[in-house]
């Protein structure tokens, strides 16, 4: 067995695993990286961010087309297939891995590819699946960073054919005529705007009493409208007992007693750390019973000198977070100035058409008895959606009424999640900098999206 000694060894190579890799190597530690699988990307790259934003993408191209007049006037409606939408998704891989592969290469970072096993708190196994000699890596440093994976009930056939988890969905190789998705958290939404815009009959299954009840009411409100207005049927407050499956069909049973039935059956609910085989015993350090790390607000777990960031300690679960979480605990390590702690995080959330907020929303800012105001500005009035024939969605500004601070951003249509940015800027401004009269003193380009913020701004003036 072949031994190596590193400063800094990380396990996966997900958003999380190459933000510290990439900061760690740049400032001068000799870096080693862990990845299971044959490429680089992590989850994110391979099941989870990447394949289902692509899926998306082409499913949002397929309902333009079929919606547009100046398409429809010169045939019938087309019709496309999931595995046509996933391919795509397989391009957008392809480059993602290519890209990422050149980043470890630049920086010199070593790449072991295999499972990794702790020893002890200070060394790891590689042991690779398609060879005997195994790797010995011993650290200074480790960073865990092995991200999550969907969440298996016992009482749940996962490899029946009709079946499927968030990982598994991307391997179906047809387009089933109705789908149950049980769990309607971010992850179960955004597969039932894709099924959905495929023409799919979808029965959307959640126990709770409102879709994403972290949103501001009014956009979980009009994520429900649209849901619905594209076919989809939603049921709250019901709770999963089991499912019967056999070769025509699969059949969910609710605890209420009701039972539904379709061709195939998606389960969203819920995710675990990556953290089973992993050694962790050999350390003295233990998951919780859905595989998580706790961490302190250095992302150090209870031995000191291991780390461990992104979907494997829980919240906020995004890729955009796990990235700078990666990068903070590089900057720990290396003593660095610019470190922080993840806190304040966009929610983007890529359903048809997407949500994206910062900040608080009204039913936090009335239980905190706020004296808020409301600017809104609707798309269907904007010169640049009309253009786009992307007039569905409104940007909603939340700011206080005595000082004009801005309190909370949320935008539900068209590039909502790229929308959102230009407040998020203004909110971390300081002063007067961060207040209502940013949009109004400020040209914007016309026509734009971004015009949004000057009508939603005047609207909300408007009001005082």
């Amino acid at each position: 067995m072949a031994d190596f000694h590193y400063d800094v060894v990380i396990i996966g190579t997900g958003p999380a695993g190459e933000g510290a890799a990439m900061n760690a190597a740049k400032k001068g530690k000799k870096v080693a990286v862990i990845e299971n699988r044959n490429m680089v990307g992590g989850n994110c790259t391979h099941l989870g961010t990447i394949p289902s934003k692509a899926l998306r993408h082409s499913v949002k191209q397929i309902i333009q087309f079929n919606t547009n007049p100046m398409f429809r006037d010169s045939g019938e409606p087309r019709w496309f297939s999931f595995p046509q939408g996933l391919r795509n998704a397989e391009q957008v891989i392809d480059k993602q891995v290519k890209v990422r592969t050149e980043f470890y290469g630049r920086t010199r970072v070593s790449l072991y590819s295999g499972h990794a096993k702790f020893v002890d708190p200070n060394t790891l196994d590689v042991i690779s699946s398609t060879s005997t000699n195994h790797v010995r890596l011993h650290a200074e440093q480790v960073v865990i960073a092995t991200g999550s994976s969907p969440w298996r009930p016992d009482n749940i056939d996962f490899e029946h054919s009709r079946i499927y988890d968030s990982d598994s969905i991307l391997t179906l190789e047809h387009t089933p005529r109705t789908m149950i998705i049980y769990g309607a958290g971010v992850i179960g939404c955004e597969y039932a705007s894709i099924f959905s815009g495929l023409g799919v009959k979808v029965d959307l299954i959640h126990p709770g009493d409102r879709l994403l009840n972290f949103l501001d009411d009014e956009i979980s409100d009009a994520l429900s409208y649209h849901l619905r207005d594209k076919g989809a049927l939603i049921r709250h407050n019901e709770d999963f007992d089991s499912v019967e499956v056999n070769d025509k069909f699969v059949t969910l049973k609710m605890k209420s007693g009701k039972k539904v039935k379709a061709d195939a059956f998606l389960w969203a609910a819920g995710r675990s750390g990556n953290t089973e085989g992993l050694g962790l015993e050999n350390t003295g350090l233990s998951a919780n019973s859905r595989g998580q790390l706790d961490v302190d607000h250095s992302y150090r777990t209870a031995v000191d000198h291991i780390y461990a960031i992104g979907d494997v300690i829980g919240w906020p679960a995004l890729a955009s977070a796990a990235y700078d979480q990666g990068r903070a605990a590089a900057a720990d390590i290396t003593d660095m100035e610019d470190f922080r702690y993840v806190s304040e995080v966009p929610t983007g959330i890529y359903t048809i058409p997407e949500i994206s907020s910062v900040g608080k929303n009204e039913r936090e800012l009335t239980e905190a008895k706020v004296p808020y105001e409301v600017g809104q500005a609707f798309f269907k009035n904007i010169a640049r959606a009309q253009i786009t024939h992307e007039g569905v969605g409104m940007l909603k500004i939340l700011f206080h009424r005595d000082t004009l601070e801005l309190l909370g951003v949320h935008c539900f249509g068209d590039q909502a999640a790229e929308i959102v940015h230009i407040g998020q800027a203004i909110m971390s401004q300081k002063g007067e900098g961060n207040t209502l009269k940013y949009f109004v003193n400020t040209t914007f380009n016309y026509p734009t999206m971004a015009e949004a913020y000057r009508i939603a701004a005047l609207n909300g003036l408007n009001k005082l």
